[in-house]
């Protein structure tokens, strides 16, 4: 075992929560190659020694970000977007008729496709929505996805994933060789720098969280603390989206599956347990 490679598995887990398997030495070197180039470093053990002195908080960020994966494109698996249409908001404009108003929180939302695909849908809901408060907060821990994300402009590439040719000639403009996002739809979405390891507090509650593809990279220990500051953060019959592939990381107390869709996890009417609030707390 290369001794580099043990400490920057230590040290992109407790920075990211990300877990980097034994033998994927190729992985790291790949995604660190283009640092390697702009700074100069003679061997990607010498990038790492400057990473791990912790001297350089820009090169910190550069290497945390590229560590992560920031796979996403437009309305994504499709189905958690049909959920969100067809159960998610029926259920929430039924129970907060009083209140009228939702939060909505992207987590790991990347380069912002997964937040203005959920913005596009409620302003097709538009009717059904009026008089409603709608917010959705998209965070992530990567600074440089966060300015594509803000910018809300996308390639050609980009933009035919995912999105039907009427939504992009309804919710985007032209912008030389790219794709805005038109400003009506970027207004209904703040972004956020968070890790995910940290304290959520910040944000506030809210009635939806979209947590996609993203658990499935981190530790058993740092998915069940993630699940339960969730379950925290999520108002009474709040509603938590995994991704299509995940399951319950220690949060069996905490959520409940909707049996026709086992990603769409309900929030318990129950107070947590003992061993849980140890872990919110920790």
């Amino acid at each position: 075992m290369i001794d580099w490679f043990t400490q920057f598995r230590t040290f992109v887990q407790k920075t990211t929560g990300v877990v980097v398997h034994e033998g994927q030495e190729y992985l790291v070197e790949s995604r660190l190659a283009p640092i390697l180039r702009t700074f100069g470093f003679a061997s990607t053990a010498d990038l790492i020694k400057q990473v791990l002195r912790r001297q350089d908080p820009q090169l910190i960020a550069l290497v945390a970000d590229a560590m992560m994966t920031s796979e996403t494109f437009f309305f994504r698996d499709r189905q958690p977007f049909e959920l969100f249409r067809t159960v998610m908001l029926p259920r929430l404009v039924e129970a907060k008729r009083d209140k009228r108003r939702i939060r909505i929180w992207s987590a790991a939302c990347a380069t912002g496709q997964e937040p203005y695909s959920l913005a596009m849908v409620l302003d097709e809901e538009a009717r059904r929505l009026a008089g409603w408060q709608i917010e959705i907060v998209a965070t992530d821990l990567s600074g440089s996805a966060l300015e594509t994300a803000r910018a809300g402009l996308y390639n050609q590439f980009e933009v035919q994933r995912g999105l039907p040719i009427s939504l992009l000639l309804r919710y985007f403009h032209r912008d030389n060789e790219k794709w805005r996002v038109v400003e009506h739809i970027r207004s209904r979405v703040r972004f956020q720098q968070l890790n995910l390891l940290h304290s959520f507090n910040q944000l506030d509650t809210f009635d939806i969280i979209f947590c996609r593809n993203v658990l499935m990279y981190f530790s058993p220990e740092t998915r069940r603390s993630v699940m339960a500051r969730m379950a925290q953060t999520l108002e009474p019959g709040g509603m938590l989206m995994l991704g299509a592939t995940e399951f319950l990381p220690g949060g069996e107390h905490l959520f409940q599956p909707l049996p026709e869709h086992p990603s769409l996890l309900l929030k318990r009417p129950v107070a947590l347990d003992a061993d849980l609030k140890r872990t919110v707390l920790a």
